[in-house]
């Protein structure tokens, strides 16, 4: 990365707090991709899209939850023209991925897809399709209406933790509630920083409610008390994978201005695992 996509979150950093605590802070920062919709074709590459066909190999089936329906298609990437090279996490470098997810068209949104429900998971699914297969635009199933296509660009930028996050409290033990990185004047400077539409694949999740990782290491070992301390370290095990924000252009509308998450464990990735991502969704 370079280091101006480092600078904004560096210098909000130094502005709101205590030099030590900043410097601290920022040894938490991920590298992210941000994507965006792209406003001016040609002056910078498009490397997937929103909504419209996914190009599917012969040989893949459309992705199916069993006894509710299809799946919706959400977004696909490129791999080969993502600067994947400033992420921190083993995307493939060739290849797409794409993202499907039961979006509550055909039952009026009654099944909700949550970490804490192993039976709802395949409510969501990653594809990938590997660059030397040959692929076709593949028609909507009865009954989805496909999404508006948004071309995406991506940008490179630093990601900043979620502030209660469990890898904020290892670094920060023990909190007290006046710590600096409780201030209101930082956390409001966080709040800007991410706001407007709000898509990533990779760094740190962008969360509406709270920690995305701990909703799914809570799923992933089997539901216990939120009190178990096996949450906390199962946390730090899952990455973000793909953020797809609430989008007026892409008429997607995840609850009430919401967002969908896919998380993987980096084992999972390096091994093209993506059967194993796992999915949550947040809105306000």
């Amino acid at each position: 990365m370079t280091e101006s996509t480092v600078d904004p979150l560096h210098a909000l950093a130094h502005t709101h707090l205590p030099a030590d605590i900043a410097e601290r802070w920022i040894g938490l920062l991920r590298p992210g991709l941000r994507l965006e919709k792209a406003t001016a074709p040609g002056t910078t590459p498009v490397v997937g899209r929103l909504g419209g066909l996914p190009e599917l190999s012969e040989a893949t089936e459309w992705p199916v939850w069993e006894g509710h329906g299809p799946l919706a298609f959400i977004a696909s990437l490129d791999c080969a023209l993502l600067p994947s090279a400033a992420l921190d996490i083993a995307i493939p470098k060739d290849g797409t991925l794409a993202f499907f997810y039961f979006d509550g068209q055909l039952d009026d949104g009654s099944a909700l897809v949550e970490p804490r429900e192993p039976d709802t998971w395949a409510g969501a699914r990653v594809l990938y399709v590997p660059a030397d297969v040959p692929t076709a635009a593949r028609t909507t199933p009865e009954g989805l209406r496909p999404y508006p296509e948004v071309p995406l660009t991506a940008r490179a930028e630093a990601t900043a933790p979620y502030s209660w996050h469990p890898l904020v409290d290892r670094e920060f033990t023990s909190l007290p509630d006046d710590h600096p990185l409780w201030g209101e004047d930082f956390q409001e400077a966080l709040w800007d920083h991410s706001a407007g539409t709000d898509h990533r694949l990779g760094g740190h999740a962008n969360p509406v409610q709270d920690a995305v990782e701990s909703e799914v290491a809570h799923g992933a070992l089997g539901s216990p008390p939120w009190d178990d301390p096996r949450i906390d370290e199962e946390a730090l095990r899952w990455v973000l994978l793909a953020q797809i924000d609430t989008d007026h252009d892409a008429d997607m509308m995840w609850g009430d201005c919401g967002a969908l998450y896919w998380l993987i464990r980096p084992e999972d990735l390096a091994a093209r695992r993506f059967d194993r991502a796992m999915f949550t969704w947040q809105c306000g």
